[in-house]
C-alpha cells in the first residue's frame, strides 16, 4: 500500500457516519479497545496494512442502520477525533460522505484540514455534487486548498480482455472537473470485482 512503502504514519478516519465503507474496503470486523492515557480512557485504533482505521462502522453491528440528527453526529465525530489515541501521525486522512452538510462542517471546525482531495465519479449527476463540495472548501470562507481531482469507477477491463477499457459511465468527467477547477488530476480509479485484491 502506497502511503506505507514512503514511511509516513497515516490514519484513516471514516467520517462517513450514515454510510460507513472503510470497514468491508479493509475487511476489518473487529471492535476497537480501549486504553487509558494519563488518566483518560481512549479508543486505540484499529492497525491494518499500516494504517490506523477507525470507522462507526467497528461500533454497529453489519448492516445496522445509524439514525441520528446532526448534533449527534457532531458529537460521536468530536469523540473520534479528541477521545482516540491516534499517537504520532505524518497524516489524518478523513474520508467525507458526499454532499456539504453538518458531516463537513462539524469537521472544518474541528480539525485544522490542510487540503482537500475530490473523488467523483464520471457520471454529471456525480459531477454536480463534487462541484459543490469543492465550492465549499476550495471558494467559500474556510479556503481550504483543493489538491487534486479523482476519478473512481472510470472504466472497466475484463480479465479476459485486458487490453479494453470500457467506460461504462461516461468519459472524462473528473479530468473535466480538476481542469476547471485549475487543480492536478490525479488519475483514474478502475472498476474492480475484487475490491480487496490488493491485500
Amino acid at each position: 500500500f502506497p502511503v506505507t512503502i514512503q514511511g509516513a504514519k497515516v490514519g484513516l478516519l471514516d467520517a462517513d457516519v450514515y454510510g460507513p465503507s472503510i470497514p468491508t474496503m479493509f475487511g476489518v470486523n473487529e471492535m476497537p479497545m480501549m486504553r487509558n492515557v494519563d488518566g483518560k480512557e481512549l479508543m486505540v485504533p484499529i492497525e491494518k496494512h499500516g494504517i490506523k482505521l477507525l470507522s462507526i462502522g467497528f461500533l454497529i453491528e453489519p448492516g445496522q442502520a445509524v439514525v441520528w440528527r446532526g448534533p449527534m453526529v457532531s458529537s460521536a465525530l468530536r469523540q473520534f477525533v479528541n477521545d482516540v489515541d491516534w499517537g504520532e501521525l505524518d497524516y489524518l486522512i478523513l474520508d467525507l460522505p458526499p454532499g456539504t452538510g453538518d458531516i463537513h462542517l462539524t469537521m472544518i471546525q474541528i480539525v485544522p484540514i490542510t487540503g482537500v482531495v475530490m473523488v467523483t465519479t464520471p457520471q454529471e449527476v456525480a459531477l454536480a455534487d463534487a462541484y459543490k463540495g469543492a465550492s465549499m472548501f476550495g471558494l467559500g470562507a474556510e479556503k481550504i486548498p483543493i489538491l487534486g481531482v479523482v476519478e473512481n469507477m472510470s472504466y472497466f477491463t475484463p480479465e479476459e480482455l485486458p487490453d479494453n477499457k470500457y467506460y461504462l459511465f461516461g468519459r472524462d468527467g473528473g479530468k473535466h472537473m480538476a481542469e476547471s477547477l485549475n487543480v492536478p488530476f490525479l488519475g483514474e480509479v478502475p472498476i474492480y470485482s475484487l475490491y480487496r485484491d490488493w491485500e
